[in-house]
């Protein structure tokens, strides 16, 4: 087992430092909401922030680890946490615009469940090998470096079954309120959701064009806007769930 602290400081900064803050952040405010309530809403809206949390985890478990095999399973682990999280926001959306009886608690298992299946599916391109999943070894600099079949099933699945209606819903809700202060509130919340989806696209696009510049340009600015959105998305939402 080889230390990359002693080979690339970089790294080391970027996981433990800089995503090490998205970790606490995202722990802290997911510790808040649980704190006041355990009620069904809180524990969905919490387990957007959770699921990015367990996710970057399993990145800090496998960073000092120079075992191919073992890293790139647990890199896996590491991309169903971080692009899993949407889902919660997506039944916690539709909650909100169509009410629980008509999204019982057995059709939001269903979309978990369903989403669920399609991320562990990610399986079969790491179990396919070299071109179709994730490259993460020497070679990469122990970076994850994603094929065009693995990007496609990712970008192409987390955009037509989280984004897109993550963004539909969202703003369907905005237009039925009609309370400015409500209103407000909203607003921080799906500019939230923009700046982590903005997050999430610079993970796709660094992990798939594989370029030192853009990994180096796209590492900060990417916690930014996790950092930022998780809050605003807390300001907006999570924290009325308190209450």
């Amino acid at each position: 087992m080889v230390l990359y602290q002693l080979e690339n400081p970089i790294r080391v900064i970027t996981i433990y430092g800089a995503q090490g803050l998205v970790f606490a952040w995202f722990a802290y405010l997911a510790y808040r909401i649980l704190k006041r309530d355990r009620k069904r809403l809180n524990l969905i809206f919490s387990g957007f922030y959770l699921s990015v949390v367990v996710g970057t985890l399993f990145n800090f478990i496998y960073g000092p680890i120079a075992n191919e095999q073992i890293v790139v399973i647990l890199n896996y682990f590491t991309n169903f946490g971080a692009f899993y999280a949407p889902i919660f926001f997506v039944v916690f959306n539709l909650i909100l615009l169509k009410s629980e009886k008509v999204i019982t608690p057995a059709k939001q298992l269903m979309i978990f469940i369903g989403y669920g299946v399609y991320m562990f599916c990610m399986i079969f391109f790491v179990l396919a090998g070299a071109g179709w999943g994730v490259s993460l070894n020497v070679s990469t600099n122990w970076s994850p470096v994603w094929h065009l079949p693995f990007f496609l099933y990712m970008i192409l699945g987390v955009t037509l079954f989280t984004i897109l209606p993550l963004l539909y819903l969202s703003f369907q809700i905005y237009k039925k309120f009609e309370d400015e202060e409500l209103k407000k509130k909203w607003k921080f919340f799906i500019f939230g959701v923009i700046a982590f989806i903005i997050f999430m696209y610079t993970i796709f696009f660094s992990n798939f064009l594989n370029n030192p510049t853009v990994r180096t340009l796209i590492g900060p600015i990417g916690v930014i806007l996790a950092l930022i959105g998780g809050y605003m998305m807390y300001t907006g939402v999570g924290r009325q769930l308190e209450k």
